[in-house]
């Protein structure tokens, strides 16, 4: 069976021909006409997908869907209309709906978005599953559903995927999701970084070689091409392949045979491309550094992957997921309390969500307690964790410090205490909060002397017992 999927239309001659076609595809169907009958199966069981109409006997099927997405925050749905307006697609698209169809649709494309929306509820219950059997993709932002979304559309398809996005963002993560779970899970799955390989070794890694080839060319070798036939093969960092290689790749991907290091014979192989690269490839191409012609090849599919901080409400997610997998490698399970997590979100995180799972893994074994608090993070640290920023936000910083000069009114000799003062306060402010005024632990996220703090509290009238919970 696909999947179970609940179809709410108050018109049966729709209901009847869509329940028909998604049966048709293995799918079980439960239908209502109303709101109020919907509840009633959504309190009852979950659903791998809803489609909903929007005009129904009993009221508006968008307006109901916030008490839907409290009960199901995952459930993929797809919004049916008759009322074709921008309005009611403008309304469909703000509920975070996975579609919208007006009516009259084709069914084909309906049944298409259904098992595409199922996939995407596999994609995230695996990724909550236990250690060990989990699909290593986590994250519930919306950021990461549009993923996850794009995920599921190539996954009954040979469609060449060129996943994008800043390094350490899981890209190698998601061409494994997309072998797991597509129809190509029983062939192999075998990467390779075109950035670790020497210039003049690439194309022998790539393609194989001959015995005598080359120097060195003891014995024949299988490429990497023909390692994955069956199944799926992963070019990471493709931006830095150069350009002999692009071009015998670009042959292969057209022709589907490759040709050994000083072979003679073609040899014909049927792999799935996946492709990624952390660079942006078109001012290459302008540049004559990567060939366009490769990448329209390679840019079928383009999966864009955010970095962590656009999907900031992952982070604590994933701490806690990285904790149960240093916890499998050996290290102590560990627990983060909620200003713990409050802080790592806070943090800018240059290296995504690589340098994120490298700082979980030091805190697992730096800590001494088994439950990680703001104070642990920062004597573990070196860095002022909660202090980093990047280079954007100190321009923002700077912006408004130099709109705020102006109207300061500083006499002589004060405009430093004026600007210092103006600064301390909400920074100290935040810290308490973060804290719930313990002084102690607001002056090591700080990174100050506790006496100082409480000297500059009293000079600046603020009561930290006002902070406490």
């Amino acid at each position: 069976m696909q999947g179970h999927i609940l179809l709410v239309e108050d018109d049966n001659a729709i209901a009847t021909v869509v329940t028909a076609a998604l049966e048709d595809e293995g799918f079980e169907v439960s239908k209502s006409d109303s709101i109020a009958g919907r509840d009633r199966l959504l309190a009852s069981r979950s659903f791998d997908a809803m489609l909903t109409d929007v005009v129904l006997t009993d009221g508006d099927g968008i307006e109901s869907l916030n008490a839907v997405r409290q009960l199901h925050p995952d459930m993929p749905i797809i919004i049916l209309s008759a009322q074709n307006t921008l309005d009611t697609a403008v309304r469909a698209t703000d509920t975070g709906a996975f579609e919208y169809f007006p009516k009259p649709f084709d069914l084909d494309d309906l049944v298409r978005a259904v098992l595409q929306a199922a996939g995407t509820r596999e994609i995230i219950d695996r990724s909550r599953e236990e250690p060990g059997e989990a699909l290593p993709l986590v994250g519930r932002s919306q950021a990461m559903q549009g993923v996850f979304r794009m995920i599921t559309r190539v996954l009954r398809n040979d469609l060449t995927v060129l996943i994008l996005g800043e390094s350490g963002t899981g890209k190698e993560l998601v061409a494994d999701a997309i072998h797991q779970l597509g129809h190509r899970k029983t062939g192999p799955f075998v990467a390779v970084n075109a950035a670790a390989i020497p210039g003049d070794l690439i194309e022998s890694e790539l393609f194989g070689h001959e015995k005598g080839a080359f120097t060195g060319a003891i014995s024949q070798a299988i490429g990497k091409f023909e390692q994955a036939n069956g199944g799926t093969l992963f070019l990471d960092e493709i931006g830095d392949m150069p350009a002999d290689a692009q071009t015998r790749l670009l042959r292969a991907l057209q022709s589907g045979r490759i040709r050994r290091v000083g072979g003679r014979q073609e040899i014909a192989v049927d792999v799935r491309i996946v492709a990624a690269t952390n660079r942006d490839l078109k001012p290459m191409i302008a540049a004559g550094k990567f060939r366009e012609d490769l990448f329209y090849r390679l840019n079928v599919v383009p999966i864009q992957l955010p970095p962590l901080r656009e999907r900031a409400d992952d982070i604590g997610a994933l701490a806690r997921h990285f904790l149960r997998r240093a916890a499998d490698d050996g290290l102590p399970l560990r627990q983060l309390d909620a200003a713990a997590i409050t802080l790592l979100e806070r943090q800018v995180w240059r290296g995504n969500v690589r340098e994120l799972q490298n700082t979980i893994y030091r805190l697992a074994l730096m800590a001494r307690d088994d439950v990680i608090d703001t104070e642990t993070i920062a004597s573990v640290l070196d860095e002022a964790i909660a202090l980093r920023n990047d280079g954007a936000e100190n321009d923002n910083f700077a912006t408004a410090l130099e709109t705020w000069l102006p109207t300061a009114g500083a006499t002589d000799g004060r405009l430093y205490h004026s600007a210092l003062a103006a600064f301390e306060r909400p920074l100290f402010e935040h810290a308490l909060r973060q804290t719930a005024g313990n002084q102690l632990r607001a002056a090591q996220l700080l990174g100050i002397n506790r006496n100082t703090l409480r000297k500059r509290l009293d000079e600046l009238e603020i009561d930290p017992d006002t902070f406490s919970v």
